[in-house]
């Protein structure tokens, strides 16, 4: 989107319901009138109602429910995250479109959202599958000032984010399943992947990927995720949802954690992880590369790490493996 369509958009919004005449416009985006109208029916074209009256003006009447540059921008409310707006129609994944325009030197707060992706994936390279129009297939470029090592703390900081987010708009609590998991009633609604590019002490960027089930039906998931596996915010709570709208909620929660995190540490992101922390206190069964053995989840360390009490009493962390509860030995991220 062009810098003077949402600057455009910015001035209609700002009005609100009352119109604002075209030669005003003209004036504050130092374009012609005819450039204003044919800046008008670009957006009619892109789903929003816009009423024009002689000698009032126009105004916004009703904003689309489709996803685009626009209609994540306009009304948005961040400072800086999604300022830079990249819509697909289909994609591959949003994580490949991200990287190219990271190495092309994309902003920090860049977002990329597609429609569809033919070839989404999750966590160690698991398939995602992603329904045209169904949900949020979305990537996010950082560029921290941090310790590559520090950078796994930003999928438990995006996991609380999207967390609270949704806490805001179901009546259902989600749950965070350790590392990148969003449950509702115990099944898959949300899934982060965070990818980077770094020298030995410096992050070049990082992406986030986010992928978030909002209106599929049964029907809409494959025959290996039905009755335990996958779910959808609008099956556990039988409301469909504008998924623009929680695109929108999701990056204003995402920025305001992100940057209590960059000024403060990691403490008080682990003590709002541990507050939708999934089965802290129960036991499970973790199997790393070399390695399966049973312990109790205590939660996570300051660092982010999982914090796993052995048989023998001893506490030890664990940064990466396949965590497996007993009572669903199916259960795993």
């Amino acid at each position: 989107m062009t810098s003077t369509r949402y600057r455009l958009l910015e001035l209609l919004n700002t009005n609100g319901n009352n119109y604002i005449s075209g030669q005003k416009l003209s004036e504050e985006l130092n374009i012609s009138r005819s450039a204003i109208w044919k800046h008008m029916k670009d957006l009619e074209k892109d789903g929003y109602v816009i009423e024009g009256v002689r000698r009032k003006g126009y105004r916004i009447v009703q904003s689309p429910d489709k996803v685009s540059e626009n209609t994540i921008r306009w009304g948005l409310g961040t400072d800086w995250l999604g300022k830079n707006v990249i819509h697909k129609e289909v994609a591959d994944s949003t994580q490949s479109v991200a990287h190219k325009e990271a190495l092309h030197g994309a902003p920090h707060g860049t977002v990329i959202v597609a429609d569809e992706q033919t070839k989404g994936k999750g966590r160690m390279n698991r398939q995602w599958h992603s329904a045209s129009n169904k949900g949020i297939w979305m990537s996010i470029i950082l560029r921290p000032n941090m310790n590559p090592g520090s950078a796994p703390q930003l999928t438990l900081m995006t996991a609380v984010a999207i967390a609270e987010a949704l806490s805001e708009i179901i009546s259902v609590k989600p749950k965070i399943k350790w590392p990148n998991d969003i449950l509702i009633h115990h099944k898959k609604t949300a899934g982060i992947l965070t990818e980077m590019q770094a020298e030995q002490d410096c992050i070049k960027y990082v992406v986030i990927g986010i992928g978030i089930n909002v209106n599929q039906t049964e029907a809409d998931f494959p025959s290996e995720l039905k009755n335990f596996k996958a779910t959808s915010i609008r099956l556990e709570t039988d409301v469909y949802f504008h998924v623009k709208d929680i695109i929108q909620k999701i990056l204003l929660r995402l920025e305001q954690v992100y940057d209590a995190y960059m000024q403060t540490d990691f403490t008080h992101i682990k003590t709002k992880w541990e507050h939708y922390g999934y089965k802290i206190g129960e036991d499970i069964r973790i199997k790393t590369l070399r390695h399966s053995f049973n312990a109790t989840f205590l939660g996570i360390a300051a660092d982010g790490a999982l914090l796993a009490q052995m048989e023998n009493n001893e506490t030890k962390k664990i940064y990466s493996g396949e965590i497996e509860w007993f009572h669903d030995r199916r259960d795993k991220c």
